[in-house]
């Protein structure tokens, strides 16, 4: 992939975002569970990193999702794993079948003030008993008159608590679980919305994650994005853009927990010489500086194919499986050289091996990855 002027303008931009308005923050932001996603998202909306691959005529940059993979890339620099990843959801999870398939009059009112960080979004697919099985989904939307009634729940909301908005994928039919269902805009002030909880979690310390419950819930038919029974299929779009932001998001982590343990196991004293000067630590740090190259590379490939215009489903599944598993082995890893440091809650290492391992589980676990690789490749077993 050939970066321009442009993209580099980007990168700069995002990197210097990153270390000015989060990396100062995010201890406090861990600590207190939260960060101010209002706050942040308007300052990311005012340099108009909200809307990279949005359209000009609501606020967005009109670019091609290259640059949307800079931008993933550079906001992975950031001290935690938690506030790129939020972030990601409003770009990159609950907008794309909004920008492409929303009526205009939708996109004025949803789409344009998320692209501006003045709302801020959620994707509402996952359910207690359907979180990987997408197509298992409870949650109902049926028509009365010219509007919807929406009863039922959603699990593991990313952004749930500070939400002014939720992409939520329902039932809106009978038949098919494949071309039963619909993308619907519900404002989270809605009556009959319920944030029921906030989460607590393994990591992404500073990212709100909800519960949703959604009871008798009225919303107007307009806010359906696209065609009724069209929403299982938009949200498989809306994957392939999730994944690509996710595994671009992990690049930049994953190189900066091998430098920060370069610099810790160069400090470290062992029988008298640091445990830099081992040779196994550095082959094994060249091993793992050697995968995240190939992450690289399969993310900028997958990149190219999406930017052509061309399903993008296999590879995208493949860099969101390899990001996913490269984590785990990679912070583990890293973890290990830093010894009793590496094991205490406060290091940087103990953050990132924490909030990694979402990694191979949100936005569709390896399992489902393996499925859907399994597939193209014409070996699954027909259903």
């Amino acid at each position: 992939m050939q970066f321009t002027e442009e993209h580099n303008a980007l990168r700069e931009s995002a990197r210097k975002f990153v270390e000015k308005e989060i990396d100062p923050y995010v201890e406090e932001w861990e600590e207190a569970e939260l960060f101010p996603a209002h706050d942040l998202f308007k300052k990311l909306g005012g340099l108009g990193l909200l809307g990279i691959t949005k359209p000009p005529e609501y606020g967005g940059m009109g670019l091609d999702y290259s640059y949307a993979v800079v931008f993933a890339e550079e906001m992975g620099r950031a001290k935690c794993g938690s506030v790129p990843m939020a972030v990601g959801v409003q770009s990159d999870m609950c907008t794309p079948a909004l920008a492409k398939f929303g009526s205009d009059e939708l996109r004025r009112e949803f789409l344009a003030p998320s692209i501006s960080g003045d709302l801020v979004g959620c994707i509402g697919v996952s359910e207690v008993g359907a979180a990987s099985d997408v197509a298992n989904i409870q949650t109902t939307a049926r028509r009365d008159g010219d509007d919807y009634i929406i009863n039922g729940g959603k699990m593991w909301i990313t952004n749930g608590v500070q939400a002014d908005w939720i992409c939520l994928l329902t039932n809106t039919g009978e038949g098919a679980v494949h071309k039963n269902k619909s993308l619907i805009c519900v404002p989270m002030k809605t009556k009959g919305v319920t944030v029921a909880r906030k989460l607590k979690k393994l990591g992404m310390w500073a990212s709100d994650t909800a519960q949703i419950f959604f009871e008798d819930v009225r919303v107007p038919q307009r806010y359906r994005i696209g065609e009724e029974g069209r929403g299982f299929a938009y949200q498989m779009q809306q994957f392939q853009e999730e994944r690509l932001y996710g595994a671009a998001s992990c690049l930049m982590a994953l190189e900066g927990a091998i430098r920060d343990t370069i610099d810790y196991t160069r400090q470290r004293q062992i029988f008298g010489r640091s445990v830099l000067d081992n040779q196994y630590i550095h082959y094994r740090l060249a091993e793992l500086m050697t995968e995240v190259e190939a992450l690289r590379a399969l993310v900028y490939r997958a990149t190219e194919i999406y930017v052509n215009g061309d399903d993008v489903t296999q590879l995208a599944s493949m860099a969101k499986l390899k990001a996913g598993r490269l984590s785990r082995e990679l912070y583990d890893a890293c973890l290990q050289f830093w010894g009793g440091m590496g094991y205490m809650w406060e290091s940087p290492i103990s953050r990132a091996y924490r909030d990694g391992r979402l990694m191979g589980i949100g936005g569709g676990a390896d399992e489902v990855m393996l499925r859907i690789i399994s597939k193209g490749m014409g070996i699954f077993p027909s259903e």
